[in-house]
C-alpha cells in the first residue's frame, strides 16, 4: 500500500488517497472510505516533482494521482513508464533519437539547398518573364541609346548564344562595374564595366556569363534559393531600384557560377573569339582585390562573383596555343558600344 495524493478532475480539493495493488489494476481509497479501482491502461504519467511521480487519466481530464517514486513494486508494476524527455524519445531512447534529429536536420539542409535546382525549371517562362518586366521596366530611364552601340552589342551577343534575339540586353547608366542577368531573359551591363574593358573580347567573356545564367534558369534558382517563392510576390511591388538590389544580393551558388564560366568558355570558342582577353579583365580585377579586399567604388562586381583570380586562371587555361583568333566586333562597333552612354542618337 502506498501513500498519495488525488485530484479527481471535478473539484479542486486535493484529498489523501491509499493505493494498492489489485488484480491487474489499482485500487485507490480516500481518507472519507470511498475507494475505487484504476485500470492501468487509463493512466498516463504526466510529470515528476522532485520525489513525486504525477499521473492523469486519459478519460477524465484535469484527474491527477500523485504517487512517490518509492512506490512498492506490486503498485509499480501497474503504474505506466515515466517519460522523462517526451513520447517518442522515450519510447525509442535519447541516443536513437539524437540521431534521428541529426538525420532529419541533414535532410532539410540538403532539401534546401538542393531544391531550388530542381524547382527553378518548374517555373514556367511566362511566370518568369512577368517577373522581369515588373522588375526593369525602363531601369528608371537609364538605359544608354547612344548611336550604334545597341546594335553593336546585339551582334556581340548572336554571336555568343543561338538565342540572342530571346534576350533583352541593355547597357545602364550607372557608375558601377557589373553586370546582372534578371528574370525573363533580361541582362543588364552597368557601364562602368564597359569602361573598364580594354576592347570588346573582354566585354564578350562577362556576357557569355551572363547569358549562361539565363539559358540555365540560374536566375530563378538562386531567388528560391536565396529568398524564396515570396520574392517572386515581392517583385510585383516596390521600386525598380530596391528590386534589382535584391536580385543582385542573390547572387548564385558556387556550381552555378563555376557553370557559367565554362559555358562562356564555350561559347567563346564557338565563336572564335579568344579567351586571353576575358583573363586580362580578371586580372586587372583581381589586382583590385589584392589592394582594396572587397571594398572600394566601382568594385560592386567583386561582391556578387567569385573571386577573380580562379577565374582569370580557367579563361587562361582555355585559350588556344597558336590558334588564330577572330576580333568580337570591329573597331567602329567597339567605339559605338564603349560610348553608348554618352553619344546621343542621331
Amino acid at each position: 500500500m502506498v501513500e498519495g495524493w488525488l485530484y479527481d478532475g471535478r473539484s479542486a480539493v486535493r484529498r489523501s488517497v491509499t493505493v494498492a495493488a489489485a488484480g491487474s489494476s489499482l485500487r485507490v481509497e480516500n481518507d472519507g472510505g470511498d475507494s475505487f479501482e484504476v485500470f492501468p491502461a487509463d493512466l498516463v504519467h504526466i510529470e515528476s516533482r522532485g520525489d513525486i511521480e504525477v499521473y492523469g487519466r486519459s478519460d477524465i481530464p484535469g484527474w491527477r494521482l500523485g504517487l512517490p517514486n518509492t512506490a512498492g513494486q506490486e503498485v509499480a508494476a501497474r503504474l505506466p513508464a515515466r517519460q522523462v524527455y517526451g513520447g517518442f524519445i522515450d519510447r525509442i531512447g535519447l541516443p536513437k533519437a539524437l540521431a534521428a534529429g541529426a538525420l532529419v536536420s541533414a535532410l532539410i539542409l540538403f532539401v534546401g539547398y538542393s531544391s531550388p535546382a530542381w524547382l527553378a525549371p518548374l517555373v514556367p517562362m511566362h511566370v518568369e518573364k512577368k517577373i522581369g518586366n515588373a522588375l526593369v521596366g525602363d531601369f528608371g530611364g537609364e538605359y544608354c541609346v547612344g548611336a550604334g552601340g545597341q546594335e553593336a552589342l546585339n551582334k556581340l551577343a548572336a554571336r555568343l548564344s543561338p538565342r540572342a534575339g530571346e534576350l533583352n540586353i541593355r547597357v545602364v547608366n550607372i557608375k558601377m562595374v557589373n553586370a546582372a542577368a534578371l528574370p525573363g531573359g533580361n541582362i543588364v551591363i552597368f557601364r562602368e564595366l564597359i569602361s573598364e574593358a580594354d576592347g570588346p573580347d573582354e566585354v564578350a567573356g562577362v556576357l557569355g556569363h551572363e547569358i549562361a545564367h539565363v539559358e540555365e534558369r540560374h536566375v530563378t534558382e538562386g531567388m528560391i534559393r536565396h529568398l524564396g517563392f515570396g520574392m517572386i510576390v515581392a517583385l510585383f511591388g516596390g521600386s525598380t531600384g530596391a528590386n534589382a538590389d535584391m536580385l543582385l544580393a542573390a547572387g548564385y551558388s558556387r556550381g552555378a557560377e563555376r557553370e557559367a564560366d565554362e559555358r562562356a568558355i564555350e561559347a567563346l570558342k564557338r565563336a572564335n573569339i579568344s579567351p586571353a582577353a576575358t583573363a586580362k579583365f580578371f586580372e586587372r580585377l583581381g589586382e583590385h582585390e589584392e589592394k582594396l579586399g572587397r571594398i572600394g567604388d566601382g568594385l560592386e562586381y567583386l561582391s556578387t562573383h567569385p573571386m577573380s583570380q580562379s577565374r582569370e586562371k580557367l579563361f587562361k587555361d582555355a585559350e588556344v596555343k597558336g590558334a588564330t583568333y577572330q576580333p568580337s566586333l570591329s573597331r567602329d562597333e567597339w567605339e559605338a558600344l564603349f560610348s553608348i552612354c554618352h553619344n546621343k542618337p542621331a
